[in-house]
């Protein structure tokens, strides 16, 4: 799948992007409504703040993803810090708009309360505000201060050194990566805990049926292991993940595995809140991937509260 790339921002405008459309029309939700916007010219201000939205509408970006945002603005012209997502969450389950980062981890998304948006965007473009910021006040829900509670993993903010990482491997089901190589009889440990892996490098690729536990549904995941990755940082990974498939989860195989009882595996948020961190065991892993493959679960589910 490949989409087309946005309009070229003029200075100081930021894009708001459908991402939902029905028969050509792009769905909104009642989006347009609680952002306190008003036209003006060609575009959309927000309240009293002066801050000018270019509305972006074309069935081309539906299903588009906040990993697959920042190769899709134009260069030549000066990058806003986000791009704004009314995605199908906005559209269908009331949240409030995907701000996409494109400045300091380009990928990652923070969701928003819409009557937010316009404070909020223009303290991000005036220098008040960085997207770490966001990232550091969310909630276990991935949306700005909001009032779903802590998560207790709070998702790392600190920007990792520039540094590319490849794109991973394209697949519809659930990535198993590794990024921590210090520890190479604890890697074949988990391996074996998982299954083992098959001669294609999957674990779980050939399940007993009969077998299975619902509490512990095991883990189908194409295995990463090669060092290009090693250090990768939950909110790195959207921008890696290819459009072509729409892949499960990504689970990150870290330090904490390592070190902690129980080989904790760090699960990564795609869709919903890009860049979010579940940090669960890994035998809980597969139940999880289960579950939000039939959409009968959401992430933020499986994101753990402050006690």
């Amino acid at each position: 799948m490949s989409f087309p790339e946005f309009p070229k921002p003029a200075p100081g405008e930021v894009l708001l992007v459908c991402t939902c459309h029905a028969e050509g029309r792009a769905l909104w939700g009642g989006l347009l409504d609680e952002i306190a916007a008003r036209w003006e010219d060609d575009g959309l201000v927000l309240g009293d703040t002066g801050v000018r939205l270019r509305m972006v509408e074309d069935s081309g970006w539906d299903f588009l993803h906040a990993g697959n945002v920042p190769v899709l603005v134009p260069g030549g012209s000066p990058v806003p810090p986000v791009v704004v997502l009314a995605d199908i969450p906005v559209v269908y389950g009331g949240d409030g708009p995907l701000l996409v980062d494109l400045a300091s981890i380009p990928g990652r998304g923070v969701r928003i309360l819409s009557a937010r948006l316009g404070e909020i965007l223009a303290d991000l473009l005036g220098g008040t505000l960085a997207f770490d910021d966001l990232v550091q006040d969310m909630d276990r829900c991935g949306t700005y201060q909001g009032d779903g509670g802590r998560p207790a993993f709070p998702t790392p903010t600190s920007t990792p050194p520039r540094r590319s990482f490849p794109s991973l491997p394209s697949t519809a089901a659930a990535l198993l990566v590794r990024t921590c190589f210090d520890d190479e009889a604890g890697w074949q440990a988990l391996l074996g805990e998982l299954g083992g892996t098959d001669v294609d490098g999957w674990v779980g690729a050939d399940l007993d049926l009969d077998e299975i536990g619902v509490e512990h549904y095991p883990l189908t995941a194409l295995v990463v292991d090669n060092p290009a990755f090693e250090g990768l940082q939950p909110g790195q990974v959207p921008a890696l993940v290819p459009p072509e498939e729409h892949t499960t989860l990504v689970a990150l195989a870290d330090a904490r595995t390592f070190t902690e009882p129980g080989r904790p595996l760090t699960v990564v948020d795609l869709y919903d809140s890009p860049g979010l961190q579940a940090v669960l065991p890994c035998r809980e892993v597969g139940s999880m991937a289960c579950n939000l493959e039939i959409a009968n679960m959401d992430f933020y589910e499986f994101v753990a509260e402050e006690q």
